[in-house]
Formats: C-alpha cells, structure tokens, sequence
C-alpha cells in the first residue's frame, strides 16, 4: 500500500470515521497510549520518565502511556499543564485509568528525568507556545534525557506553518494512522527524530473520507512502469536523447547528464555542442554522440528526432539562454529543465511558463524555485503545497530538489522523496538527475512518473556508494540500482504466477 501523508484535518476526520464506525474514542486512545509505550520499550530499559501531559487528547494519550509503562515496572511521573480533574471526554476517562499521581507541570524540574515524553499538544496546535508549556518544552531540551513525542513534538505544527516560540526536541515522535507534513518534510524532521507511524484501528473506509496531501515515494509506485528489454529489442526502439553543451570551460554538466541517460538505457544519446565546445566535448566522449549545433535548438532536436532533451546543466545565463529554451520548447521533444535554463528566467518567469507543456519537467533546486516563484515557499504552508502550487501555474511537472524532493504536476497527488543520500550535496549531482530523468522518458515513461523513478534511483545511488561519491560514481550506481529494480520486478511476477490457481 502507498504511504499517504495527511493534513491535520484530515487526520481528524479519519478518527471522526472511525468513531461513527462504532469505534470508540477511548479505544482509539488505549491502542495510541499503548503503541507509544511499546516503541518506548522496545527501544530502551526501564529508566526514570516523566510525561507532561496537556489539557486535550495528546494529554489523554500520556495518561495512557504511564499506565503501560508503570505496569511493566518503569518509575513514572507524571506532570499536567492543567488541572486534571477539568479534562472531558476520552481525555478525562484515560486520566481517571491512570492509578498514580499527577504533579502540576509547573513544580516538575525535567533535568531529573532519563526520559521525557512530551504529550502535551501535538498536531492541534495553531499558536507558539508560551507560559508553563514553552518552559517544559525549554528544560525538556537541555536536559541530559531521551525524549519521546506523542503525535507531534509540541510547538510544531501538523502542516508546518510557522509556529513562535520553543520546539520540544524529539528523539522519537510516534504517530498514528498517517504521517503529516512536519514528519515528512525536512524542516519537521529536524525536531521529530525517528517517526513511527502506529496503526490504531481506524477501519479502511476512513482513508476514502479524505484525499491525501502526498505519497511517500516508492518503487511501488513506478517499478511495473520501468522500461524492459526484449530479445528483439535494438538501440532505435530504446529512444533517443539529446543533452545540449554548455560552452568551453563548461561541458562536463552535460556529459554527466548524457552518460547518465545512457546508463538509464537510453539506445542513442548525443550531446548538442557549440562550435567553441566541440574539440572539448570530442576528448571526452565514446558512446555518446556529438553533434555541432549550428541552428536553432529545435531544429537540432528534430534533426535528431530525439524522444526528449536536457538543457540547462552549465549552459550559461541571460538572454541569449532565455531564446534557446524558447526555441526548444517550440519543438516536438519534451524538455527537463534544470539549472541556467531556470535561472535565465528570473524576472521573465512569465514567459517560460506561456511556453511550457504538459510533458516537460523543470528542477529547481530552491534557490532556482525562488527566481521562478519569489512568493510560494514563504507564502505557503509547507514545501509540498507550495510546489504543487508552482506545478499548477508553470502547468509541467516540478520537482523541487533537496532532502526531502518534491514532485508535482497538475492533476496529480505530489510524491515527496525520502530516500536520498547526504552525499548527493556534491558539483553535477543534480545534473546526473536530469539526464537519468531524460533517459527514461526516451523509452516511453510519462514525465511524472519519470520524475518519481529518477529521484528515487537517484537517491539509491547515493546511499549505495556512501560518503565520498562524486557525480562520476553516480552513473554506475544508478544502473545498478536499475537492475536491482528489474531483479524485484522479475521476482514479484514470479510469485504472483505462483499464487494463481491452476
């Protein structure tokens, strides 16, 4: 099943579901509690713990939590931002289950505790914390403690909008049912540690009550779409690539980026030179091909009758760039876009997205997203709104590059990828991208989903070769990763004509 990530209110009507389902609130508090105590168990020895319990649910689920871990011996204490006796509802009930006592949070001294859980706020908060909650939160994170969050650490937001005040620290924050933005996207992460995501019984109709945010990205999603050879297959039927050079001195970017759609399997790729980078780009090449652009783009394109093309890694910025990216997307190959094809447009983004279609795909890293779209990331909510938004009114896909990429494209439900590498933050990283993105589009993949399968065999790469790769490796990695891809999806056909019934 694809991993959805939901918004808080929609986090909300899945419980509401499950309610009306027949499922009770306090059920759905007892499995949350206990899913907490249980990771917290399964992680460390029992140790001193206090829990700071707030005045809503979160509050309930820590009453919960102390139970299960006072039951399996764990010295617990427990302190309230309120007075417990005024809590309602499930809250109320879970306190009123929780047989030891409860301290006021502003007495307790965090400093003393091996173990913290926040349960104070979680996801519901629309304000920064301040008062008792902001100065738990404070000795919660200087304190010499693991520290456990229930849902979400509190002072965050569930969406990421920009809270003030202190962030509980987390080590571990346990969810339930599905994961929101802030445990997604890198600027929650930071705060969340580990996250796991507990499933406490909300029946499967509840996901249908909602339309998910975003999907986590996974070969699940595009591995049956890679493409495959046959025996009667040749180079011509493997399509063609075309990746334009930048000038002399600048032409490595877009070797990178052919060879990298070569490894991906595209059958022909040649790399559109200018006249000044032709005797460069001749040293250096093999099975790519080289040919000298003495025209226009579009016509070098056709010329070649390449299946799309990458222009931009290296090429140059200005006006002169502003024209061929024009030019090209007047012809019939799609286009990615990346770098200097991107940054050329600062202050003309207008002109770029009049011109773009649906099959082309841009990626920006964010200081290029901000020259195309200055006011989307600060004005949204989180990254994932932000670049759906950019995809909507650039009417391509984006894909917004970092830790935590994002993919988008009209009509579609954006794919926020997690599987990457630290190491990929080296020179040509990103251009190797754009080349393995090209080369499966060459043989048949649709831009969106080209775009999820790249960034994630990109990101494989990285994680197989380790710290000290440079963009050189990554060619190789990515073919390998391929084939272990294809590996899977033999062995998943396999099983399934086994499970048939003869």
């Amino acid at each position: 099943m694809h991993k959805a990530i939901l918004e808080t209110a929609d986090i909300g009507r899945c419980d509401r579901f499950a309610i009306a389902q027949g499922v009770a609130g306090t059920q759905l508090m007892e499995t949350a509690g206990k899913a907490v105590a249980d990771a917290i168990r399964t992680r460390w020895a029992a140790r001193s713990t206090l829990i700071l319990c707030g005045p809503g649910n979160n509050g309930g689920d820590g009453y919960v939590v102390a139970r299960h871990l006072a039951q399996h011996g764990w010295p617990v204490t427990v302190a309230s931002l309120v007075d417990p006796r005024q809590l309602k509802g499930d809250a109320l009930w879970a306190f009123r289950s929780w047989a030891g006592e409860t301290g006021s949070a502003d007495a307790v001294d965090a400093g003393g505790f091996a173990l913290i859980v926040d349960a104070m706020f979680g996801a519901g908060l629309t304000r920064g914390l301040s008062g008792a909650a902001a100065e738990c939160v404070r000795q919660a994170n200087v304190a010499d403690a693991e520290r456990v969050a229930i849902d979400l650490p509190s002072g965050l937001a569930g969406d990421l909008e920009p809270l003030d005040g202190p962030v509980f620290q987390a080590d571990l924050s346990v969810t339930f049912h599905r994961c929101k933005p802030a445990h997604i996207l890198q600027a929650g992460r930071d705060v969340c540690g580990e996250v796991v995501c507990a499933d406490i019984g909300i029946p499967g109709g509840g996901q249908k009550q909602v339309r998910p945010l975003a999907f986590e990205n996974s070969p699940l999603l595009w591995r049956d779409l890679l493409p495959s050879t046959g025996a009667n297959t040749h180079k011509h039927l493997k399509g063609r690539l075309a990746v334009f050079s930048g000038p002399a001195g600048s032409t490595g970017a877009a070797r990178l980026a052919a060879m990298t759609g070569l490894r991906a399997g595209a059958g022909l790729v040649t790399v559109l030179s200018p006249t000044s980078a032709m005797a460069e780009n001749a040293g250096q090449l093999t099975a790519i091909m080289l040919r000298e652009v003495i025209d226009r783009p579009s016509s070098a394109m056709s010329d070649l009758r390449a299946g799309a093309a990458v222009l931009g890694p290296a090429y140059g910025t200005g006006p002169s760039t502003r024209d061929h990216v024009l030019d090209a997307l007047t012809g019939a190959s799609p286009l990615v876009l990346d770098a200097d094809a991107l940054s050329s447009f600062e202050h003309h983004a207008e002109d770029l997205f009049s011109a773009l279609r649906s099959d082309d795909v841009m990626t920006p890293h964010a200081g290029e997203f901000r020259r195309l779209f200055p006011d989307l990331l600060d004005g949204s909510r989180n990254k994932i709104e932000a670049v759906r938004s950019a995809a909507d009114i650039a009417g391509c896909v984006v894909l917004l590059k970092g830790p935590d990429t994002v993919i988008a494209a009209p009509g579609e439900i954006p794919i926020v990828n997690l599987h990457a590498a630290p190491a990929l933050a080296t020179a040509g990283s990103g251009d190797v991208l754009a080349g393995l993105i090209a080369g499966l589009r060459v043989q048949g993949m649709t831009a969106f989903d080209a775009s999820c399968a790249a960034t994630w065999l990109h990101g494989d790469a990285g994680l197989r070769l380790g710290q000290g790769l440079v963009a050189e490796d990554l060619p190789n990695g990515i073919a390998d990763s391929l084939a272990r891809q294809e590996r899977a999806r033999r062995q998943a056909a396999a099983l399934e004509r086994i499970a048939k019934p003869l």
